[in-house]
Order: C-alpha cells, then structure tokens, then sequence
C-alpha cells in the first residue's frame, strides 16, 4: 500500500481528456489488455467530465455520440475500467471518476465529495489508507478494500454559503 503522491487536485488528470486516454492505452498495451473503442469513448467521457459520472448518464452521453450503447455494453466497459484501475467508483452517490493515477497499481483512495457541486477530489493520503487497515487489523479483521467517502462543501461551495 505504499503510495507517494500527493493527490489532492481535483483537476490532476481532467484537463485533458485526451492525455488521460493515451495514458490508460499506454498501460493497456504494457499490460496486455485491450481498450476496445467503446471502453476508451467511456473513459474519454469519465476524464473529461468535471465532476462524478452516474451510468445512466454516462449511458445517455454515449447514446448520444456513439449511437446503439447498450446498458449491458456500458455496464461492461466500467468493469473493466474499474477492475483495471483506471477509473474509481464513489458508491455512496453511484457516480464514476478516473484514476488519478492510472498506470498504477490498484490502492484505497479516500475522497471528499461535495454535497453541493458534486465534486469529487480524490485524496491519495497514505496515512488515512494505512491508518484504517492497521485499526482493522488490531481488532482482528483483515481488510481486503477500502473505501472512504467523506461528505461536505468544498471550498468554492463552502465560501458561497457563507457570503450567502
């Protein structure tokens, strides 16, 4: 679990959605996976959106550009996006982001999201991650995923309430 990144930007990867794709296909080709044309258009579509993607929307984005996606189509891209690496899953609003860090390995990422704008930051934070495992294991359970999504306003929507 050992990470060093100071993943804190929440527009790390976004800015290009372009960049973000040549990566994933990068370390598609290193690993010996296939990124089929329906899998990158779904992660092009997670990478350039600026905020959490739900299925159903991505559903209807891909409808609207790649004709007769399917639910069961889409439904297997983000698997194998997800199984990969390359994209996050935020369960408790159903939503999916892309990996700050897609040519790494798999790792616990703790994120804030907001509760207004929907904005996702992805905290790559060691301490937290390893923090958790070594308080379940102390108490005899042995962890095997993570996630922590922790729920609030993020700075822009936090200062708009309070000048409001």
């Amino acid at each position: 679990m050992g990470h060093h990144h100071a993943c804190t930007d929440p527009q790390h990867h976004v800015d290009d959605a372009e960049g973000f794709v040549s990566e994933v296909e990068r370390v598609c080709e290193a690993r010996g996976l296939r990124l089929t044309p329906i899998r990158a258009h779904a992660l092009r579509l997670i990478a350039a959106a600026d905020r959490p993607v739900k299925a159903y929307e991505l559903l209807d984005l891909m409808k609207e550009t790649h004709g007769a996606a399917a639910p069961p189509t889409v439904y297997r891209a983000l698997e194998f996006l997800l199984e990969h690496g390359f994209i996050h899953k935020l369960s408790s609003i159903n939503a999916f982001v892309g990996c700050h860090h897609p040519g790494g390995e798999q790792h616990a990422v703790p994120f804030l999201i907001c509760d207004r704008c929907n904005l996702a930051t992805e905290l790559e934070d060691e301490q937290i991650v390893d923090a958790l495992d070594r308080r379940a294991r102390a108490l005899g359970f042995l962890p095997q995923a993570q996630t922590l999504e922790v729920h609030g306003l993020c700075a822009d929507c936090a200062r708009a309430q309070a000048s409001s």
